[in-house]
């Protein structure tokens, strides 16, 4: 039960004149006996909040970036005509910033045994799982004098999923993945691929691929023709560690370590590989695998949307044991974690012999391109130092990386708008070279 703002002003311009006008209190009272009176009146005539049945309906996850609408219907029990105001709460990263008062607030007239909807839209600026909060209604008399008010709990979650901005490259890997697979250009042969067809030799060809049992039943030379190896296991590691909470730019590196992944599955997947996703830190926040092409992405969009860095080292050996049981046989394993030289030299250099003994490796990381920036930098003492500075750690992770090769490990190190292209040109390149 509330007064409104009309009756206080009611009440207040009311009293002033009647109180200059009446002689004694006798005035003053008869009025606001009167106001009082119209208060109760339409207190009583104001729809009760407490008997409204509320239910919800819409979107259950939504891109992050993208809006996601939720629509509240209200059903009016009563016997009188709801006139409200609605406030349907979300948590603040629900909502692009200065837009949560514009976007949650309805208002709101339902006739006695009639329903009505609101819808609210929203735009979530992180990725997770997003719970309502509650509604609040306020319900007003005819007069907008009073109003009831009341909260009403209408559970309601919606799954904020990683953007996968960089699904604006697979078209390009795919050609290029055709171009391996033999559908637009000449068949190839390498080591470690798988026979395909047979066809005439034509000049230039490699003499090694003649096929002489076929050539002596026929008339002409055949040439054996071969395509890249298919049905190969990828294991995607993400570490969740304190080194993936870092922000490069706008976006955390676990978010763009994230992306690099989703392109890579999906390039995986069209060409005939099996994919699989661990997250690690101290211990496994989430493990995919076993799923076919068509619901893969669906699968590992689903868990990495709740994905966040946690504040600890990652305990590599736990990681190295985890990855080897989930994948036993040979295999790519892309790690997607930090090439600063602490973590690399003291956590996953000691366990690197026993991934490379079984697996082919690649390590990939986000790199900062305000580093290249500092390391141009002129023109002041600060701008010197800071240069030197960024030469500095520069140096210290091409040491790294180099570290990381000299043990058989191939390493991708880009800036997060980079990454993803640059990771799918390495699978690419290990496949044309058959080392999957």
């Amino acid at each position: 039960m509330a007064l409104t703002g009309r009756a206080a002003l009611l009440a207040a311009l009311g009293t002033l004149p009647v109180g200059l006008w009446a002689p004694g209190w006798t005035g003053i009272l008869a009025v606001n006996g009167s106001l009082a009176l119209a208060c109760a009146c339409d207190y009583a005539l104001a729809a009760p909040v407490r008997r409204l049945g509320l239910t919800r309906s819409g979107d259950t996850s939504v891109r992050l970036g993208e809006p996601a609408d939720v629509t509240l219907t209200v059903t009016n029990p009563t016997g009188r005509p709801l006139r409200a105001r609605l406030r349907d709460a979300w948590p603040p990263s629900s909502w692009q910033p200065g837009t949560e008062a514009a976007a949650s607030r309805h208002h709101l007239a339902v006739p006695p045994g009639e329903r009505r909807r609101v819808t609210t839209r929203l735009r979530p600026t992180r990725r997770g799982d997003r719970h309502t909060d509650r509604v609040t209604l306020r319900s007003y008399g005819p007069l907008g004098l009073f109003a009831r008010q009341g909260t009403h709990k209408v559970p309601w979650t919606v799954r904020v999923l990683p953007p996968f901005t960089s699904r604006k490259h697979l078209p390009s890997k795919l050609a290029r993945l055709r171009e391996l697979d033999g559908r637009t250009s000449v068949l190839t042969r390498g080591e470690g691929t798988e026979f395909d067809s047979l066809r005439d030799y034509v000049p230039g060809d490699d003499t090694r691929s003649i096929d002489w049992r076929a050539t002596a039943r026929g008339t002409t030379v055949a040439v054996r023709t071969w395509r890249p190896e298919r049905d190969r296991h990828i294991l995607l590691v993400l570490d969740t560690g304190r080194t993936s909470a870092g922000r490069v730019g706008d976006i955390p590196r676990l978010d763009a370590s994230m992306d690099a992944a989703l392109l890579l599955a999906a390039l995986a997947s069209r060409a005939g590989d099996r994919v699989g996703l661990l997250a690690h830190d101290r211990a496994v926040r989430a493990l995919v695998q076993g799923r076919t092409t068509r619901d893969l992405l669906a699968s590992l969009v689903d868990a990495m949307a709740t994905l966040e860095p946690e504040l600890v080292e990652l305990d590599a050996r736990g990681m190295a044991a985890t990855a080897l049981r989930t994948a036993p046989r040979r295999s790519l394993i892309v790690l997607l974690t930090s090439l600063d030289a602490a973590p690399v030299e003291e956590g996953i250099l000691p366990v690197l012999s026993r991934l490379t003994r079984r697996h082919t490796v690649l390590l990939a990381s986000v790199s900062d391109p305000h580093l290249t920036a500092m390391a141009r930098g002129r023109g002041s003492i600060d701008a010197v130092y800071e240069a030197a500075a960024a030469s500095k750690a520069q140096a210290e992770r091409a040491h790294t990386a180099e570290q990381l090769r000299r043990h058989g490990v191939t390493v991708v190190d880009a800036t997060p708008d980079n990454l993803a292209p640059a990771l799918a040109d390495a699978y690419l390149s290990l496949k044309a070279a058959g080392r999957l």
